[in-house]
């Protein structure tokens, strides 16, 4: 099965929920030889019963340790990585963080909506999906013009992700100009563009007729000149690693992507389960 770029465990992800020995193991079985752990990693988190930072020399110390572990039960291939969560202020920050560690790969992440997290947001179900969308993308595209030390930007769709309506998606036509700029931004920069498949699952839990990425949105990056994609589950729980991941290929692979790419020491490598898929 194709890597999985994007995935937490509860050692160092506050909402994290499988143990390294699950996810391994989970993602031996399922046959995924190449597997991203991007723990989170959010500064300032406004809701202060909640910590989403964790010890970086303890992660370093501790990651080879999983990668033995792995190695002997014929497990994955491991890749050491972290989740940055973005905000306004946070740059300079952020810039020390990503290259604090010799991470594989950097995920640049926004969660934060008017203050809140967006899993906590009441603002958002109250907003006009087109209003929402443009201002989330909108603030996508600004944090991937402001920092420069990262190497995906994740889960466009996040804004969406906890809307009850199932009629709700995140629709290029919603804010064409804020899309354009965001996927300037990372094209110009040579960053990848990542397909999350938790939100795909949302929908489908949701009943949603709008499961798969708005095609609009994939075609558009790629016209644009956009190569770089990844595929991460989001995965808290081992039983969520690769969900989605047969159909999501497929998807794409209708959609003119022709390469899905995970990243090792901070280079994308072109997965060759992808064209075998």
């Amino acid at each position: 099965m194709i890597s999985d770029s994007h995935m937490h465990t509860r050692i160092f992800s506050t909402d994290g929920r499988q143990t390294p020995e699950e996810l391994i193991e989970s993602a031996k079985k399922l046959g995924i030889s190449n597997v991203s752990i991007t723990e989170h990693y959010d500064m300032d988190y406004p809701h202060k019963d909640e910590s989403f930072i964790f010890d970086l020399d303890k992660y370093k110390e501790t990651f080879p340790k999983w990668q033995e572990y792995s190695l002997n039960i014929g497990g994955p291939k491991l890749l050491m990585g972290i989740e940055i969560g973005w905000q306004p202020h946070l740059n300079e920050r952020i810039k020390e963080t990503a290259s604090y560690l010799p991470f594989d790969s950097v995920i640049l992440s926004n969660h934060i909506y008017h203050g809140d997290d967006i899993y906590y947001s009441k603002d958002c179900a109250l907003m006009p999906r087109q209003m929402r969308n443009r201002e989330y993308i909108g603030t996508l595209a600004r944090m991937c013009r402001e920092i420069d030390d990262f190497d995906i930007a994740a889960h466009y769709d996040y804004i969406n992700r906890y809307i009850e309506d199932p009629q709700s998606s995140v629709f290029y036509d919603d804010c064409p100009e804020e899309f354009d700029d965001f996927f300037d931004a990372l094209i110009s920069k040579d960053k990848a563009l990542e397909i999350n498949t938790s939100s795909i699952n949302k929908q489908i839990k949701k009943g949603s007729p709008y499961i798969m990425p708005d095609p609009r949105i994939i075609k558009r990056y790629i016209d644009m000149g956009g190569k770089l994609f990844t595929i991460g589950s989001d995965a808290h729980d081992a039983d969520k690693i690769g969900q989605h991941f047969d159909k999501t290929v497929e998807y794409l692979k209708s959609l003119g992507v022709k390469e899905i790419y995970y990243y090792e020491g901070r280079k994308p490598v072109s997965d060759p389960e992808f064209s075998r898929s």
